[in-house]
């Protein structure tokens, strides 16, 4: 009944010339709720009434009966058109109301377009409003249906009500149908002139509405400078304000072809407007002083006495209650002091007090876009900001998204006299039931330690943390123990230590066991149980399903190999073996490496993988400079809460891999035939175009070329120069004292390291061809699906041929010779001279599917290639003939 309760204010409210709250019901669209309420008190009356003429049909809206409902409200409402008759209004209201609701939950009613036009002739604003907004939704789908609402709403511009009048020219400006705007100029130019403030306002806006639907008939009819004389003489802010607005989107868009405009825009910029702006600027609504705010950060003063006076003028609205105000003075007290280095700095000082109120005030997301200009500032300068501290720590009601801001600006604020306090503030949320938040509190430790404050109390802090009993304790610890490692090498009696004393078994996040590992092979001479623990770790290699790991596990494997090798030696072997088995591209190859090296030569193969190493002074950032300054111009908006420059998330092409979802909406679903487009649930492939297996296209392929993983193990020592003869007959261990006779042939390490390798004399066994079905279905929906689940296989970057390049200039060739290798395409798009395209293939016989990203660039002939697959082993064979098919496009 609260619904009911808010339409009963609003029918006194109307009365008493109060309109609003029916107004903000309709916008919400909670008519439907309304009409229930309204139904379901007329049901619970039932007994104290008699029943209504239709009572065996339920009048409700949320359970319409369909077209027998809809022509049921077709001839009510013709009824009632043109009836002054007492209560007809009331009568019109709820057949209005039904319609409303029938059109919100998707029923399709535009067939009472006719007669909601004609009902609509009333002076009840109640009833336009809900006319407006009907017609409004069906005049973009149906531009015919559009016309019979031309007279209505011309009328009603001329009515006497203000109101009614702004209505109606809002409306008639929402219709946005081309071949309607010849009458929306009248109507414009009388608003733009009208005596009420309201009127004019809708006006202006209108005008923006004109120029995106014809630029040129805005234009001819000289708006725009109607707009720019209301700018400067209209008392009313509001109108000032939009007419600000219409005009800097105008010039904008017709600067690129008009430098008229272009200086137009210019003037925007001008002393007389700026200070005329500021002048008035306490007169401004909240969203038209953040308007004028913005303008202002783009004026360049003359000299430095103009700074001063407009910050002076805008002193003020740093204690504004609204932070979207706050935040754009600050912005344009920034700007105007970049050039003055010591004016600047004592800006940062002056704004830290505002920001900080608007942190603890308001809801935690008002806090955490605050948070985020706050945390760039410090990001920016962390010395001003390192006595507030304290404002930084977490409070257990706040969101996880607001605490893990915080933990990265108190790590920034950190310094000599406020680490302690701030470590023992972090370590307290070690313990945090929130496990992500625990997870950032230690990392956030590290970071402070990497940066050379209390290094001794920090690293006592994190070996406490190796002894919890909470595997995600122990795994961030890790990670930052060894990082730790690498830039304090003192430290390593006391961390192996303690690390030693790390079953591996209860290590099962990867970064940390590859943390793990990495010291288990660079330390192996200090931990007496290395060898035998990266041992079982081998033995256990198929079951570490990451690669990361499997790759140091590799390299551990080595180091600990020159360190110790009688134990290490069998560790090797089986690490070898298994690499170069491996269905992962990176592993496969360093394995390979690893293998040749050794082959090569021993000593060589030590200085490589275990070389002298120095301290790592300074770690990456994961952010450069140039970013950081791009992020920082553009404050006060989405690019310092998103920590990236606009661009980055407004281009198709810097949108990341999981974009897919949005993107494969936006492409076109490719067809069997070139130009037609079929619907995007299912793709079927021509069943009469079949695929030659990889056999027939690997006849003139060198032998001992590693192009597929299949003879990536063979080693053809014939080929290697005669002076590496001697290096391999005396395998010698300097470091070690161990010398190892070997017979002359290049196979000695495999006696060494117990690897059963074939002769490299020997041809290696041919993989098996790898055909692919031409009849393949794959729905968008579980393409998207496996894209996300599926991990990358293959990343490579392929070159086409100039024949290719200029046959692409109609991208559905391609769609049709891929097909024709049983390599069908599901999406694709992009223009010139970028093109993208999501192409699929299934393996004959078997449920394995293939997807692949293909983003070519025709100005450099390059193609960046993704694959993943269900059956990653094959990935490499199916990258093969991927090529093979890419490389014959365009060729006769």
């Amino acid at each position: 009944m609260i619904w009911l309760d808010a339409l009963e204010v609003d029918q006194r409210g109307v009365k008493g010339n109060q309109i609003w709250p029916l107004q903000l019901l309709i916008r919400r669209k909670c008519i439907p709720q309304i009409s229930l309420s309204l139904h379901k008190q007329r049901r619970d009356l039932t007994v104290m009434a008699p029943p209504p003429p239709h009572s065996h049909r339920s009048p409700s809206p949320s359970q319409p009966s369909g077209k027998s409902e809809v022509s049921d409200l077709k001839s009510q409402l013709r009824q009632l058109a043109g009836s002054r008759a007492p209560g007809a209004d009331d009568s019109k209201r709820d057949l209005f109301k039904k319609v409303i609701s029938n059109m919100t939950i998707g029923i399709d009613v535009s067939s009472l377009f006719g007669e909601m036009v004609m009902c609509s002739a009333t002076s009840d604003i109640v009833l336009k409003k809900m006319c407006y907004l009907y017609v409004g939704n069906y005049a973009k789908v149906n531009p015919d249906l559009a016309l019979l609402t031309i007279n209505f709403l011309q009328r009603d511009c001329k009515d006497e009500d203000p109101m009614i009048r702004g209505l109606a020219l809002r409306s008639l400006c929402s219709l946005r149908v081309a071949n309607l705007v010849e009458y929306l100029v009248g109507p414009l130019g009388s608003g733009l002139k009208d005596n009420n403030s309201y009127v004019r306002m809708v006006a202006v806006i209108g005008v923006l509405k004109l120029y995106h639907i014809s630029a040129s008939t805005c234009i001819d009819a000289d708006f725009p400078a109607t707009l720019k004389h209301l700018l400067l003489n209209d008392p009313d802010t509001q109108v000032v304000a939009n007419c600000l607005s219409a005009l800097q989107e105008i010039w904008t868009l017709e600067s690129s072809t008009s430098e008229e405009a272009a200086r137009e825009r210019e003037t925007l910029l001008s002393k007389p407007i700026v200070y005329y702006l500021l002048n008035r600027i306490k007169e401004f609504s909240e969203w038209a002083q953040c308007l004028v705010l913005e303008l202002v950060s783009k004026y360049i003063p003359a000299d430095n006495s103009e700074i001063f006076d407009i910050m002076n003028l805008l002193e003020d609205r740093l204690q504004h209650a609204n932070g979207a105000v706050v935040l754009a003075t600050i912005k344009v007290f920034l700007q105007l002091t970049l050039s003055m280095a010591d004016v600047h700095q004592q800006v940062y000082e002056r704004i830290k007090a505002p920001l900080l109120t608007q942190v603890s005030s308001g809801s935690p997301e008002q806090s955490y876009a605050v948070l985020s200009h706050l945390h760039l500032l410090v990001m920016r300068a962390p010395y001003i900001f390192s006595s507030d501290y304290k404002h930084f720590y977490c409070q257990y009601n706040e969101p996880s998204y607001v605490k893990k801001l915080k933990l990265e600006m108190l790590t920034a604020v950190a310094n000599e006299s406020n680490t302690y306090e701030i470590v023992t503030e972090l370590c307290e949320y070690a313990a945090n039931v929130d496990i992500p938040i625990a997870r950032e509190s230690i990392r956030a430790v590290g970071k402070i330690a990497l940066q050379q404050y209390d290094v001794n109390a920090i690293v006592d802090r994190l070996l406490q943390f190796l002894e919890m009993e909470k595997d995600y304790v122990t795994s961030e610890a890790l990670v930052l123990v060894k990082d730790l490692l690498r830039k304090y090498p003192q430290w390593s009696q006391d961390c192996i230590a303690v690390v030693g004393n790390i079953s591996s078994k209860n290590v099962q996040e990867p970064k940390a066991k590859a943390a793990l590992i990495w010291m288990l092979g660079e330390y192996s001479q200090d931990m007496h149980d290395a060898p035998y623990v990266l041992e079982s770790l081998v033995e256990n290699w198929d079951e570490e399903h990451s690669a990361e790991v499997r790759l140091h596990l590799l390299t551990a494997v080595m180091k600990c190999f020159f360190k110790r090798p009688p134990e290490t030696q069998k560790a090797l072997g089986a690490a070898l073996a298994a690499g170069l088995a491996d269905f992962h591209q990176d592993v496969h190859d360093r394995a390979l490496f690893y293998y040749r090296l050794l082959q090569y030569n021993v000593s060589v193969a030590e200085s490589v993988v275990n070389p002298p190493k120095q301290a790592v002074s300074v770690f990456a950032d994961t952010q450069s400079s140039e970013i950081k300054d791009r992020i920082f111009d553009e404050f006060n908006s989405l690019s310092v809460v998103y920590q990236k420059p606009s661009y980055m998330f407004t281009d198709k092409e810097h949108r990341g891999t999981f974009e897919f979802a949005d993107e494969l909406g936006n492409l076109s679903v490719s067809a069997e035939s070139g130009d037609s487009v079929v619907p995007a649930q299912r793709v079927e492939a021509n069943d009469k175009d079949l695929l030659l297996g990889t056999s027939e296209k690997e006849e003139g392929r060198d032998p001992g070329s590693n192009g597929s993983i299949y003879n990536a193990p063979s080693y053809n020592g014939s080929a290697a120069p005669s002076t590496t003869s001697q290096p391999l007959a005396d395998l010698a261990f300097p470091s070690t004292g161990i010398s190892v006779q070997a017979p002359s042939s290049s196979l000695a390490i495999d006696d060494l390291l117990g690897l059963d390798f074939p002769s490299a004399a020997a041809a290696m066994p041919s993989p098996p061809p790898l055909n692919l079905n031409p009849k393949a279905v794959l729905d968008p929906g579980t393409f998207q699906q496996k894209w996300r689940q599926l991990p990358i296989s293959l990343s490579e970057e392929y070159s086409l041929s100039p024949q290719g390049i200029a046959t692409l200039t109609t991208p559905h060739t391609l769609l049709r010779h891929m097909q024709s290798h049983s390599i069908h395409c599901i999406a694709s798009g992009g223009q010139s001279p970028n093109f993208k395209f999501f192409f699929f293939a299934q393996k004959a016989e078997a449920p394995s599917m293939y997807l692949v990203e293909c983003i070519i660039n025709t100005s450099s002939a390059k193609s960046q290639i993704k694959i993943k697959a269900d059956d990653q082993s094959s990935s490499q064979a199916f990258s093969t003939l991927f090529q093979s098919a890419l490389s014959k496009f365009g060729l006769p």
